[in-house]
């Protein structure tokens, strides 16, 4: 990833998750600062630079810190990694790690991991009767290993307070993900179970989130990129 100000970035995906194969691709995912004085101008910086080779996601400082408060499993993961998956760190991305648990909120987290695992069990839905290309179950696979890690991942998260970014038994999710190219419908009970457990769980998370470390943080990494205008011309 060549974007300067990069404050925090690390692998992220199938390899984080221990989900990964021969041949898995690796993701990294990242936030970045953009210079201060550019936000000054008529026309804001890029928010996201995505790139495929290599497949990396950099998102700017603010937006990270929203998409984080909405509860977006994505970027939630990236403060939570094992330190050995952390490929850049500095001071604000440490910081930045410091205020993981006042990202969150009950309903934002809830409405998130089971959102993103209700749209790929739509998915597995859509695609039971289709064509089922080797390359297609290979995706139907994928779509099922990560709707039961959202499920898990999200349910913890909502009740404890805690996120384990590596699955307890990744060959167990790998035999759910063929059962579930067999017979997309398999999924179903397990989506289910999860939104009962949720209805019926009381979360250790705060109703909403507290936005001012953030605001904060932010603030900092403004000043941070911040340079001095030079003497005018005379």
């Amino acid at each position: 990833m060549t974007t300067k100000n990069i404050l925090l970035s690390g692998i992220v995906g199938s390899t984080a998750y221990g989900l990964a194969r021969e041949g898995s691709d690796v993701d990294r995912l990242g936030v970045f600062a953009a210079p201060t004085e550019d936000l000054h101008g008529l026309h804001g910086p890029k928010e996201s630079h995505v790139t495929t080779t290599p497949d990396s996601t950099l998102h700017e400082a603010a937006k990270w810190c929203r998409l984080a408060l909405g509860g977006n499993p994505t970027v939630t993961e990236l403060v939570w990694l094992p330190d050995e998956l952390y490929e850049v760190r500095t001071p604000l991305g440490d910081e930045l790690i410091g205020l993981r648990t006042t990202l969150l909120s009950a309903k934002r987290v809830r409405d998130a991991y089971l959102g993103y695992a209700g749209q790929q069990f739509k998915r597995l839905y859509d695609r039971r009767h289709g064509s089922f290309s080797a390359d297609t179950r290979k995706r139907t696979a994928k779509h099922a290993r990560h709707l039961r890690r959202l499920c898990h991942q999200g349910f913890e998260l909502y009740a404890t307070g805690r996120l384990s970014i590596r699955v307890e038994d990744p060959d167990d999710y790998h035999r759910f993900g063929e059962q579930v190219a067999a017979d997309a419908m398999i999924a179903l009970p397990l989506l289910k179970h999860y939104e009962t457990a949720f209805d019926e769980t009381r979360s250790a998370l705060p109703e909403q989130a507290d936005e001012a470390p953030a605001e904060a943080w932010l603030r900092r990494v403004r000043a941070h990129h911040y340079t001095q205008p030079g003497p005018s011309p005379a």
